[in-house]
């Protein structure tokens, strides 16, 4: 049976690890630790853990100038308020100065639920992608995250990491292997090639299976790093597969597909189908009843790679 944990738990667990070997992580919350789950640092490290309050902007300020001494910062909030209420101090104060604060932002995507359009950061992708010199990654599930978090404290400058708040399965293992900006293949195939991030994840493998079902062979890329995106796997796989279907749970203005369409129109084109969110706001529902909403769902996925596969140059 598949074990199901929430990424935004992993992030918790790794903090405490990481928490015990480096000195210099300081761990700051905008009163949501509970529900970041950064309170589990909080409790054990008091003296290095900061509750900012209602106050995003203030605390990414915060944040760099911890960064400026020598720390490293863990930033953490909802995704909406991370980035939404706090975007040009993290432009202008953290990216630009080039500083080594990691924001770690939960509850995005419109797996948050009942919570509804407000607190359903659909946006955030593409707002983190754009700003220069900022990584940005979205782990597929629980043991990925925590390589992610443990990543991000050797990489410097600034990284922003997507986390959810709903139980995700677990596809990956602790043996595969992970570096930031470069994606992994998790199944082959030569018909076409179904490029994913975070939850979408397990989607598009299941999806696979039941393309394989229909005699259609789809690879499936995690795509963990959307900025530095792996540009030299995509190239190779574009020229090998020769059509593309991309996943994501995000606004399709701005993201993993985005991303990944720029790319291949510059190197290899080849036909793009993106799955995502097509200009919406989120809505108040149980997750899996607005995965059907949004078309999120592996049928979705099926047929996106059915309208790519007749696309192909002949």
């Amino acid at each position: 049976m598949t074990e199901l944990i929430a990424t935004r738990q992993a992030y918790g667990d790794a903090l405490i690890e990481l928490g015990e070997k480096n000195k210099d992580i300081v761990v700051l919350d905008a009163d949501l630790s509970k529900s970041t789950t950064t309170a589990k640092f909080g409790k054990k490290y008091p003296e290095r853990f900061f509750n900012m309050g209602v106050a995003e902007a203030n605390m990414m300020n915060t944040a760099a100038g911890l960064a400026t001494c020598g720390k490293i910062p863990f930033v953490s909030s909802f995704s909406i308020f991370a980035t939404g209420r706090a975007w040009e101090q993290i432009r202008n104060t953290i990216c630009y100065s080039g500083l080594n604060v990691k924001i770690v932002a939960t509850h995005s995507g419109v797996s948050v639920g009942p919570d509804g359009a407000s607190h359903q950061c659909i946006e955030d992708l593409s707002l983190m992608r754009t700003i220069p010199t900022m990584t940005v990654i979205e782990p597929c599930d629980a043991v990925e995250t925590r390589k992610s978090i443990l990543a991000a404290v050797d990489y410097k400058g600034p990284v922003y990491i997507r986390l959810g708040r709903a139980a995700v399965p677990v596809i990956t293992k602790k043996e595969d292997p992970y570096a930031i900006g470069k994606a992994n293949i998790l199944r082959m195939g030569d018909d076409v090639a179904i490029v994913a991030c975070g939850a979408l994840v397990v989607n598009a493998l299941t999806a696979a299976d039941m393309l394989l079902k229909e005699g259609i062979r789809a690879m499936v890329v995690n795509m963990h790093t959307v900025k530095p995106i792996d540009q030299e796997l995509l190239v190779k796989v574009a020229k090998q597969v020769n059509a593309l279907v991309t996943a994501e749970q995000h606004v399709l203005d701005g993201g993993l597909g985005s991303a990944i369409a720029s790319i291949v129109a510059r190197n290899h084109p080849v036909p793009v189908e993106m799955v995502g969110i097509d200009n919406r706001f989120g809505q108040s529902g149980e997750p899996d009843i607005l995965f059907k909403e949004y078309h999120l769902l592996p049928e979705d996925i099926v047929l996106a790679v059915k309208r790519a596969i007749p696309r192909k140059k002949k």
